[in-house]
């Protein structure tokens, strides 16, 4: 049987001189563990403390070139090349680095503005997004439009020198430290509803934009609903035509669904790995009876079989690599979120189902193994296979609109 060869085995002469530079960045960077809980990842960011933390390791990573590899000079990156990407995404997992949590930013509206912008939008906003500085938050999902997004009614209507909004979103990820919105709103009540609606860069720090939590079942406040009464948007923070919204939406989607969701597999497959291995360790820790549970062969079983779908990850953030594949008709950029949020699920089910009676014990408790970190990213788990569209809405739309299936 074929052994799957580690990352550093395939560089080039070139490619490892970068990856032990970057090692050695690492060894010498990487901040010390603050005193309250770290998150895993941008749904889970709910204090000032965590935000200013990782805002500023953002901002040291993309000082040294780390953040915003490939995009250009001109708009705020480093205009490297894609191999440095893939090598950083590996390393930052494998060092287990903190989180580069401007997700929606670099993630959604980052791609959207650079495919969708102006000169002068792409000068303006991607180097701050880069660097951590601006915080975006995205308002598409509203009470009554969540995966049927185009029912949206939040309404901005023309106004002279500007628009004014108004209306009401939800499941804002981040919103209470929102500078920016990704805003998909209805400028023509008359049209049909896919055409009807446009695409905003609403500033957030403004009156008549409230942001207010929703409180998860891990007692977090990390999702919000923002309220949206006559707040203000220049003319020049429209993105693309009025009208153009959908069109321009399903360009963030992609990303939402494919990028965030995988991104070239080559980090996710690393982490996975650590991850496998970590559960391996709470295997050996844990006792069922007088026996371990990584004795029981249906735990090995198990274990091994998500190594073996990390691999998969890994084999397809390489076919990412490849255009024509990639083009076809984004495809596999669909199919990279269902398939790590449902592995990371299934991971971290194991891991508290390992622990027995003591998988009761929630986080922060004295008696929890771990201190319930295992518990608290089970429950966070299933953000991932909701948010960015859930994995039936994701199973749909790989059946119609990849596989040509009739809708049920």
């Amino acid at each position: 049987m074929a052994v799957a060869r580690r990352p550093e085995e395939e560089d080039t002469p070139e490619q490892a001189e970068y990856r032990a530079t970057l090692k050695k960045w690492l060894e010498k960077n990487l901040p010390s563990k603050p005193s309250f809980h770290l998150p895993l990842s941008f749904l889970e960011v709910e204090t000032k403390d965590q935000l200013d933390y990782l805002q500023a390791w953002q901002k040291k990573c993309y000082e040294a070139g780390y953040v915003g590899i490939e995009v250009a000079k001109q708009y705020g990156g480093h205009g490297g090349q894609p191999w440095q990407a893939k090598i950083v995404n590996q390393e930052f997992a494998r060092s287990r680095a903190p989180i580069l949590f401007n997700v929606v930013a670099m993630r959604m509206a980052m791609p959207t503005i650079l495919t969708h912008g102006t000169e002068e939008q792409k000068k303006k906003y991607v180097g701050r997004i880069l660097s951590g500085d601006d915080v975006w938050a995205q308002g598409f999902s509203e009470p009554n439009a969540g995966s049927d997004l185009g029912s949206v009614q939040t309404f901005v209507e023309k106004r002279g020198d500007h628009y004014i909004a108004n209306g009401h979103k939800i499941w804002t990820t981040v919103g209470q430290f929102g500078d920016y919105m990704i805003l998909l709103a209805r400028t023509n009540k008359e049209a049909k509803k896919h055409e009807g609606l446009s695409y905003f860069l609403l500033p957030m720090k403004q009156p008549g934009v409230e942001v207010k939590p929703l409180v998860k079942m891990t007692r977090e406040a990390t999702f919000n609903q923002v309220h949206i009464e006559n707040a203000k948007i220049p003319l020049d923070c429209l993105l693309g035509r009025e009208g153009q919204g959908w069109t321009i939406a399903m360009t963030t989607l992609l990303h939402e669904r494919g990028a965030s969701g995988g991104g070239d597999g080559q980090g996710l497959h690393v982490a996975f790995e650590g991850a496998v291995a970590r559960i391996g360790k709470l295997a050996k820790e844990v006792k069922r009876g007088k026996s371990r549970a990584i004795d029981d062969p249906v735990v090995r079983d198990r274990l091994a079989q998500m190594a073996i779908e990390a691999e998969c990850v890994r084999q397809n953030g390489t076919r990412l690599r490849v255009q024509a594949l990639h083009d076809w008709p984004m495809g596999l950029l669909l199919m990279s979120k269902l398939t790590y949020s449902e592995l990371m699920m299934r991971m971290q089910e194991l891991s508290v189902e390992l622990q027995g009676p003591a998988a009761g014990q929630g986080h922060g408790s004295p008696n929890a193994i771990d201190g319930g970190s295992w518990q608290l990213a089970h429950m966070n788990g299933y953000g991932p296979i909701i948010g960015g569209g859930t994995s039936e809405i994701q199973k749909n739309i790989i059946g119609e609109r990849i596989l040509g299936l009739a809708k049920g």
